[in-house]
């Protein structure tokens, strides 16, 4: 065991062989610099590292406070911009107002001028129409086509005036209404009306089948100073034949109402005949073509049956009701709608 401790010893001694006592102080104070100057470069780096820590601070809190400046001046701006919006929307709101105001005024503006600035082709166009149609009114209050065929002549001249190739398809359609007026069968209604007119004051002369024969004046039968004796005898004779003969009356009458009637009843008669013609006139003036011809056929089966036939005046209005009748045709008047389809096309421009 005492053998064993001195080793340690040992081992620890042999390096201290030819060190001297300096270089053992030295080595100490070396350790402790490098130590120093280690600490002190560490506080110059935590100094510095600090120091830059700080203008971080520093340079994130401004960066804060212009982001919090610039949040409020955001809000402020989006506040004044939403005001802005329903500012511009209520003006928006009053342009479109009167934005449509002026297109209404435009529009009512560009007819007005339309209307001012109408070509002469135009103003004839729009004249012979309203010519037209006054003259078919007219024509079907008449009953005459006559002034439908003044009108299409007065409007034939002119567009003949007018020389302008866009009026030709009017004065076609003209012509061909002109034609087919012409040749169109019509009733001359104001002949038939004064016909109707003769044939009532003709009624109070027609006798009817038992009238009496008219009276003659009696001669007178006081003698004259130079009429000899036999000569008065034989005028008195004849006188007195003609009185025989007068009482007695032998006529043929067809129809057994006729030789009743008493003289009342013929003039209720005569009176109901001119009232049939006063009505067949009616009919006539009203368009009525059916009921006119009833009551003409009715008024001559009247005057056949109970007036003389064999009177001249009679057979007179029997003639004149059976021409009546004949004449009695379609009274409906022609229509111009060619020319009025070609007027139309004119006036609108096509």
């Amino acid at each position: 065991m005492n053998s064993e401790a001195p080793e340690p010893f040992a081992k620890d001694a042999a390096p201290a062989v030819g060190v001297t006592p300096i270089a053992k102080l030295a080595e100490p104070h070396r350790w402790l610099g490098v130590v120093a100057l280690v600490a002190a470069a560490g506080a110059i780096g935590s100094g510095m590292l600090w120091q830059k820590l700080g203008h971080v601070q520093e340079q994130l809190a401004r960066q804060t406070a212009d982001s919090g400046a610039q949040a409020g001046e955001a809000r402020s701006t989006a506040k004044q911009a939403q005001e802005l919006a329903i500012e511009t929307a209520a003006k928006i709101a009053v342009l479109d107002a009167r934005l449509s105001e002026v297109t209404l005024q435009r529009t009512q503006l560009e007819e007005l001028i339309q209307s001012l600035s109408r070509s002469r082709d135009e103003n004839l166009v729009v004249d012979m129409e309203s010519g037209l149609r006054l003259a078919q009114q007219q024509a079907q209050l008449t009953g005459s086509v006559e002034p439908l065929l003044t009108a299409l002549k007065s409007a034939e001249q002119r567009v003949n005036r007018a020389a302008q190739p866009r009026l030709a398809p009017i004065q076609r359609a003209i012509a061909k209404d002109i034609a087919r007026i012409k040749n169109t069968a019509l009733s001359d209604t104001p002949a038939m009306l004064l016909k109707l007119d003769e044939l009532v004051s003709l009624a109070d002369e027609i006798p009817v089948s038992n009238a009496l024969p008219s009276t003659k004046t009696p001669p007178v039968l006081e003698r004259q100073a130079q009429e000899s004796l036999p000569g008065w005898w034989g005028r008195v004779g004849v006188v007195i034949r003609d009185e025989v003969r007068g009482l007695v009356r032998v006529s043929k009458i067809d129809s057994p109402d006729a030789a009743l009637l008493s003289p009342e009843q013929a003039f209720f008669v005569r009176e109901n005949f001119k009232l049939k013609v006063l009505n067949a006139r009616l009919g006539l003036l009203a368009r009525q073509t059916e009921a006119a011809r009833a009551d003409l056929s009715a008024a001559s089966g009247s005057l056949t049956r109970f007036f003389d036939g064999s009177s001249r005046k009679t057979q007179a209005a029997q003639a004149a009701l059976q021409v009546l009748q004949s004449q009695m045709r379609t009274l409906e008047v022609p229509r111009v709608d060619d020319t009025l389809a070609a007027l139309a096309t004119a006036a609108a421009g096509r």
